[in-house]
């Protein structure tokens, strides 16, 4: 067993009569990889103290002078344990090995980590590697569909790729990779994993944006962290299933230089449309063709000790095409993204470091339809050139990051054409917007006493943008408390203050990528909300923790467009178009995880209320929100048979959507009238769902893998409609009306068989 430890002191001054003193410094893997959620615990005159790393793998403890025992653990490495006198503060830095064990020449590895990490404050982190055997339509880890099986995060339902946090919209979620903000966020209908999980090292969620470096929306912020290790040998891996595959490469150039490039595409109509069109008469199938593809690629190099240059980008590209020669129609849905982010980390020491980043983000849709003599069309676009600077370093040992960001953003919300094939007549209508802005943070971690600790944070936003020239200054506190009482019970308090200056208008309930974002300017004012939380995390036993917690958050200047893809006239204009409202929402959040051992997952649960009140809709009385669902269950459960076999469940259960339903209705020339009440008066069925997975490995070591994987999703087949359509009928007689609902479902029992391979 190699373990090495890099000890080393140095001198504050100080009074002689200290009785305390800080103990601070960094966990690192062998692999100079800080590790995040380490355990440090010191103890004194038989009295234990307890510390966490942070995403940094940096802590900072202030203990009684004395003989110090130090114990340090993190799963899946050797723990080190070791002793010395304590007489001033001090700075220790320690580098763990992973656990091995060492037989006839063959090494065996624990690579068992907890799939999901709970932090202070409502923020989760993702070790997606340990998250393979959740069962998804494709086998490969859904990031998105995996978020959704947590508390505060609202199950949209099936065909929608969306996140729903706390009640808010799915424009108020930022996802950012590797720091920069992507726009369009899924695939078509949500059926496929839109982030290739092989490229993505880890995931961290935090459903208050409560870092101040986060900025830009209201509710949470996920951000995608890519492997920022340099590759020491050449390593493939990938998946081959039914309905896509993907491939991950690692190569070296160097021994400071390497890059991982990865891709994913579908070939859904090159082998299952074939077979479907074959045993189908339905024209809408044999005229439907949908593809994708998408890309991520990591380039590293180590230019010098203190200084790490790298490059990440990722793209994307969707294409649906509809053919039905019934209505003579012809539809072309065109989205696509694409990202480059080159980043220079520089190490000054080992308590000041610094980061620069610039990047470019672009998404863009475009919709062409035409019907017999008429061709429309309607396309948006969103544009970011963005600079990112964080400066990290301590003063006393308190950790402390600040910064500077700059964005131009460049957007068309919607540009409108519509042509008459058979004449010269042509429509047209394009509006474009610029907008700049500007945001210094500082986030400082104070430890306040041995028990309690704080994180606070101020974001000063400055934003301006359209030809009148809107500006707004805005302040943005980010407060987060965190009582440690014991090694088992901890309790936090948090309060979170936010504005979004680019809104996201959705114009399909259902995962069609016809979305359009839209800057504040010209009379359409920022987005706000304010939020607080409570919670605690209480350890059960050795591998079974809970966590509860319960949120309020109020929401002002809220968007709503209350039309299909778009309309068009001669007096459209999106400001007169788009409704302005404010809202709430407020909920129960609570978690049980076990981490380790043959079983292991969560279960979550969340009881929660949205609501909405906008002037012009509803009579001016406050209605629920769309995605206002009572409750929210989810069990998820990993378990390892042995070496060859293990399994995979999750367990699914939510109140249904809301939407608005006729109250009653009238004839007026023979014709039935429907009348309405209350807006989204009625909800939807109750959504559950049962998926299953099995992994049968043939070869599993640390460098080499080959597995079988089966996932079956909705497994017993129940209906879930993702919309309701009323038919109305009239009797023979013409003095009634009958009614019936038609539940229209997308997914029902979907199986899925897939290789994964990694050499």
């Amino acid at each position: 067993m190699k373990s090495t430890l890099l000890f080393f002191l140095f001198c504050f001054y100080g009074l002689f009569a200290q009785t305390k003193a800080v103990v601070a410094g960094n966990i690192k893997s062998s692999e100079n990889e800080n590790l995040f959620g380490a355990t440090i615990s010191f103890q004194v005159n038989n009295v234990d103290y307890y510390v966490l790393t942070d995403s940094v793998g940096f802590f900072s403890k202030k203990i009684p002078l004395g003989r110090i025992k130090v114990a340090v653990k993190y799963q899946n490495y050797t723990e080190k344990h070791f002793n010395f006198n304590l007489s001033k503060d001090t700075l220790i830095s320690i580098s763990l090995e992973k656990e091995r064990s060492v037989l006839n020449e063959v090494i065996i590895t624990n690579t068992k980590k907890a799939g999901i990490t709970s932090l202070s404050g409502g923020k989760l982190s993702f070790n997606l590697k340990e998250l393979v055997n959740v069962p998804t339509v494709l086998g490969t880890t859904d990031i998105i569909k995996v978020l959704q099986l947590t508390p505060g995060v609202q199950n949209s339902g099936d065909a929608n790729g969306y996140l729903y946090v706390r009640g808010g919209d799915p424009g108020h979620n930022a996802i950012l990779y590797s720091g920069t903000p992507v726009y369009g966020m899924s695939h078509l209908l949500g059926i496929f994993p839109f982030y290739n999980a092989d490229h993505i090292k880890e995931v961290d969620f935090d459903k208050s944006s409560s870092n101040s470096k986060y900025g830009g929306r209201l509710s949470s912020t996920t951000e995608l962290l890519p492997n920022k290790k340099i590759p020491s040998a050449f390593h493939i891996q990938g998946n081959i299933g039914i309905l896509a595959s993907q491939l991950t490469l690692a190569v070296p150039i160097s021994s400071k230089t390497g890059f991982y490039f990865s891709a994913r595409k579908t070939y859904i109509d090159e082998i299952v449309a074939p077979l479907i069109k074959s045993e189908s008469e339905n024209n809408d199938v044999k005229g439907m063709k949908y593809g994708f593809s998408d890309g991520n690629f990591t380039f590293l190099s180590q230019l010098s000790k203190k200084n790490l240059f790298y490059i990440d980008a990722f793209v994307s590209a969707d294409e649906l095409k509809v053919k039905d020669g019934n209505l003579a129609l012809r539809t072309n849905l065109k989205w696509s993204n694409f990202i480059v982010s080159p980043t220079l980390v520089t190490t000054f020491s080992s308590k000041v470091s610094m980061s620069n980043a610039v990047y470019f983000s672009q998404y863009s849709n475009d919709l062409n339809m035409e019907q017999a003599t008429i061709r429309f069309g309607v396309s948006s676009y969103v544009k970011d050139f963005g600079f990112n600077n964080s400066f990290r370093y301590l003063i006393k040992n308190t950790p402390i990051e600040s910064g500077f960001q700059y964005v131009l953003h460049n957007l068309q919300p919607q540009k409108i054409s519509v042509k008459n094939l058979t004449d010269s007549s042509n429509a047209f209508q394009n509006s474009e917007i610029n907008s700049s802005e500007a945001a210094v943070f500082t986030t400082i971690k104070p430890k306040i006493t041995d028990h309690f600790n704080a994180e606070l944070g101020l974001r000063i936003n400055y934003y301006s943008s359209g030809v009148n020239t809107s500006s707004y200054l805005h302040f943005h506190p980010r407060i987060l408390l965190n009582y440690i009482a014991n090694s088992r019970y901890s309790f936090y308090t948090s309060y979170n203050k936010h504005y979004q200056y680019l809104s996201m208008i959705t114009t399909s309930s259902v995962g069609i990528p016809t979305d359009f974002w839209i800057a504040s300017s010209d009379g359409i004012k920022p987005q706000s909300s304010d939020e607080f939380s409570v919670g605690s995390s209480f350890n059960v036993a050795k591998n079974l923790v809970s966590t509860v917690g319960g949120f309020y958050r109020s929401m002002k200047d809220l968007l709503e467009y209350p039309y299909g893809v778009t309309q068009f006239n001669e007096t459209t204009t999106l400001k007169n178009d788009l409704l302005v409202g404010k809202g709430k929402a407020y909920g129960f959040e609570m978690m049980l995880r076990k981490n380790n051992g043959k079983f292991n997952g969560w279960l979550s649960y969340t009881l929660s209320w949205s609501d909405r009140n906008f002037d012009k809709l509803n009579n001016g009385n406050t209605y629920f929100a769309k995605y206002d669902r009572r409750h929210n269950l989810s069990v998820v459960g990993m378990y390892e048979l042995n070496p060859k076999w293990n399994f995979g469940l999750t367990q699914v259960f939510s109140s249904g959507n809301r939407f608005t339903m006729p109250t009653s209705w009238y004839f007026i020339n023979n014709n039935p009238v429907k009348e309405y009440s209350a807006y989204n008066n009625a909800q939807m069925p109750n959504y559950i769902r049962t998926d299953l997975s099995v992994n049968y490995f043939f070869v599993k070591t640390n460098t080499k893998e080959s597995a079988l994987n089966f996932s079956m999703y909705n497994t017993f087949n129940i209906d879930n409609p993702i919309y309701v359509v009323l038919n109305i009928q009239v009797n023979d007689d013409k003095n009634s009306v009958i009614v019936k609902q038609e539940k229209k479902v997308l997914y029902r029992m979907l199986p899925s068989i897939s290789w994964r391979f990694k050499f």
